[in-house]
Parts: C-alpha cells; sequence; structure tokens
C-alpha cells in the first residue's frame, strides 16, 4: 500500500474530527478513552475516497458488497458497553466489514480476533490494520456464525452485524464472566442492541441497551 494519508486535510482533517468527537460528546458517550482514540483513528482510510468527505459525519456508509461502516456514535457505544465495568484481554470480533471498529477496539485490548466472510473486504481491513501498526489484531477469513473457536474462550465477543438471535455458538467461546455485545433482530425491522453476560456453564443474563440498524449476519 502506498503511504497512507493519515493527517487529513480539509473534510478529513484533525479539525473534522474533533468536531465528530464533540457531536459524540452531545450524545452521551462519555468514556473519555473512547473518544481519545476516536480523535485520532483516521476513518476515512476506512472508506472508499468517494465517501472520504464524510467520514466524520456522524452515520453509516457503503464500504461495498452490501455492507456498511457503522456509525461512530453505534461503534463508540458498542466499545462502552463493551469495556463496562473492566477491560477484557482477549476479544472476538464478528463482521471485520472495513476494519474500523477493530481499530478503535485495538487500542484497548491485548488481542483481538476478528472475522469475516466477504473476501475482499477481509483482505483490505487485514491489509490497512496492518499498515497502520496494529500487531495485535489478528484478522481471519471465516463465517461469523461459527465465530473463531481457535482461540476461544474469550473474555468478550462484540458483532457487528446482525443475527435473527443470538448464535449459541459464540455464546459457548464466552468465558464464564464474559460478555456479548450483539445486535439482534430481522433486518428492516425492530434490532436490539444486546448485552449477554455468561453467568454460569449454562446460565446468562441479557439486557437490551437501545434500538439500531445493522446490515444481517451474511
Amino acid at each position: 500500500m502506498s503511504k497512507l494519508d493519515i493527517e487529513g486535510v480539509g473534510m478529513t482533517s484533525q479539525r473534522a474530527r474533533d468536531r465528530l468527537i464533540q457531536e459524540l460528546e452531545q450524545k452521551s458517550i462519555k468514556h473519555s478513552g473512547i473518544l481519545n482514540v476516536m480523535r485520532k483513528i483516521p476513518r476515512h482510510l476506512f472508506m472508499d475516497t468517494a465517501f472520504a468527505t464524510r467520514a466524520y459525519e456522524d452515520t453509516a456508509l457503503p464500504i461495498g458488497h452490501g455492507q456498511t461502516i457503522s456509525q461512530p456514535y453505534t461503534v463508540a457505544k458498542m466499545t462502552e458497553l463493551l469495556l463496562e465495568g473492566s477491560t477484557p484481554e482477549y476479544v472476538l470480533e464478528i463482521g471485520t466489514g472495513s476494519g474500523y471498529q477493530a481499530a478503535v477496539l485495538g487500542a484497548f485490548v491485548k488481542e483481538l480476533h476478528t472475522v469475516e466472510i466477504i473476501e475482499p473486504l477481509y483482505r483490505r481491513s487485514r491489509d490497512l490494520l496492518y499498515d497502520l501498526g496494529y500487531r495485535n489484531i489478528r484478522t481471519h477469513r471465516s463465517d461469523g456464525n461459527w465465530g473463531w473457536a481457535q482461540a476461544a474462550p474469550y473474555d468478550a465477543i462484540i458483532a457487528t452485524a446482525a443475527p435473527d438471535e443470538v448464535p449459541s455458538e459464540l455464546l459457548g467461546q464466552l468465558k464464564i464472566g464474559g460478555k456479548l455485545v450483539i445486535p439482534v433482530g430481522k433486518q428492516n425491522s425492530a434490532q436490539m442492541l444486546t448485552v449477554v453476560e455468561k453467568t454460569g456453564e449454562n446460565s446468562w443474563d441479557k439486557k437490551m441497551a437501545e434500538a439500531v440498524q445493522f446490515v444481517p449476519f451474511v
């Protein structure tokens, strides 16, 4: 890859990023660490150049193959829910997509495994994350429904696509005391951002955070 334009200019400049962070603060994102990380990450590099001037709007944008880069507020909220209480060390992400959520999480966790089934997205995000200097993120091409059992169990799992129901395979890959943050529901209908905590080998504590809209599991 050619030298990355990390600094940006105009609508991709630091000033544009700062405005986005102010907007996230106004929308009740309180975790200062998450806000500081998102202030630094060049979101414009995680999407097609045709959309780069909109990179620091608080909106989801297409990245091809029927997928989107998530709205920054949603990325911040899901990360906040995942880090609430304590910071997990070993984490699994389902649906690498653009790699943006992985970049945010990678700043906090010891090791992040992330899986993506769409090959062009997998290759692009793998290369970009490496070029940005992340060495604690392991990218895999795999069906997200099955998670990534090779590195299980995990302290936490985050999913950036919505299944109709919480996949039992993912629950099985959590440590006791671990947490799953996942949108659940059919596309074009009610989806809820859901937090599931594993309280025992076969027991769970589930709570609904807020309404969301995600692309479906592929």
